[in-house]
């Protein structure tokens, strides 16, 4: 092979592994992307607005897996919300509890004025 072929080929490897370690890192906390229908209801910032439904940002994560787990389980009454937790694994509810749990809390952002 000419120099410039292999150094084509190395750079073409590099990158790939790029961003193979890219997608094994975002893998790595799949609590973002799990939690995004949640975002619907209780705010993208996990801050709802009035309350209603509760903001979830910086609640204790044993309440909120427990809270899941419950809804899950049909022990706690919902309209919504445990149809939502029966498409998850006990460990993905692990993981979004630990997202809100880590969340900052404080108030909802303001929505955008509507043109």
């Amino acid at each position: 092979m000419k120099p410039s072929i292999v150094g084509a080929w190395c750079a073409a490897a590099l990158l790939a592994a790029g961003a193979v370690a890219e997608a094994r890192a975002q893998d790595a906390n799949p609590a973002p992307t799990l939690a995004g229908p949640c975002f619907t209801c209780h705010g993208t910032d996990v801050r709802s607005v009035g309350g209603v439904p509760p903001g979830l940002a910086g609640r204790d994560k044993g309440e909120l897996l427990q809270t899941l787990k419950d809804f899950k389980a049909g022990k706690r009454p919902a309209t919504l919300m445990h149809q939502q937790a029966k498409g998850y694994t006990d460990q993905q509810l692990e993981f979004i509890a630990g997202y809100f749990a880590g969340a900052r809390p404080g108030p909802a952002a303001a929505a955008p004025a509507a043109r």
